[in-house]
């Protein structure tokens, strides 16, 4: 049967000369691999440009329950990047939120609030006219609620070092904790209680960044079995620096 969905371009991999396999989270399926045959071709209609990581396309699809790889009829784009393939500071945050995003997600199952998160996350990254040096913490911090282990909103003056095990904050740390301390504990609640359109207001200094960044990564870890070892991360750091 043919179906409309939205989607967002996770990755592709080689399967001939001409075709690829791409994996798709789609709004109607949520994670779907397609076949999408001949795109490597002079006469392919559907381009590989189409196809970049976090690519935001609009299908019309064959969907058949419980089948590994499914079949695409259209693709055609579904925002327009202005930003994020020629700014490299940018392309460097979009390459780290899509690999956390591919270790975080696995279901074959429709999450529409999910969905509608990392498809705005993606186009106010290409929008933002100003700095983006925190959005990938604020990225991270806020998909955590959608994977079910986004911190307690319990910070205070007293219970400020963020225990990672448990995702609270507490008045202390004992012997064994993974923890964040202050300031990095007071910088994860003001990102916890921000969004997207308050970026500008964020104000956290690098070496904290990096800190907050790092604990974040074992925050994942720590709660998500199998998320293994994140890279793309070095680079980044590296792009935001200054």
């Amino acid at each position: 049967m043919l179906y409309k969905t939205r989607g967002i371009v996770l990755n592709s991999i080689k399967y001939s000369e001409t075709s690829l396999i791409v994996k798709i989270y789609t709004e109607e399926f949520g994670l779907q691999s397609y076949m999408v045959s001949g795109v490597r071709s002079k006469s392919a209609k559907i381009k590989p440009a189409l196809l970049q990581n976090f690519s935001l396309v609009e299908l019309e699809v064959y969907h058949k329950e419980k089948k590994n790889i499914q079949i695409i009829k259209e693709l055609r784009p579904g925002f327009t990047f202005t930003s994020i393939p020629f700014n490299m500071k940018k392309s460097a945050v979009a390459v780290f939120m899509n690999e956390i995003f591919n270790k975080s997600v696995r279901e074959e199952e429709q999450n529409t609030d999910l969905f509608n998160f990392l498809y705005e996350a993606i186009k106010l990254l290409d929008l933002e006219t100003g700095s983006i040096a925190n959005f990938h913490l604020l990225f991270m911090v806020h998909l955590s609620k959608f994977l079910g282990f986004f911190p307690k909103n319990n910070f205070s003056v007293q219970n400020n070092t963020f225990d990672l095990q448990e995702g609270v904050f507490k008045r202390q740390y004992l012997p064994g904790d993974i923890f964040i301390i202050m300031p990095g504990s007071e910088s994860l609640n003001s990102l916890m209680n921000s969004s997207f359109n308050s970026l500008s207001q964020l104000v956290i200094s690098a070496k904290i960044r990096g800190f907050l960044l790092e604990g974040l990564i074992k925050y994942y870890t720590l709660h998500l079995p199998g998320f293994g070892t994140v890279r793309s991360h070095i680079v980044m750091k590296e792009v935001l620096k200054d």
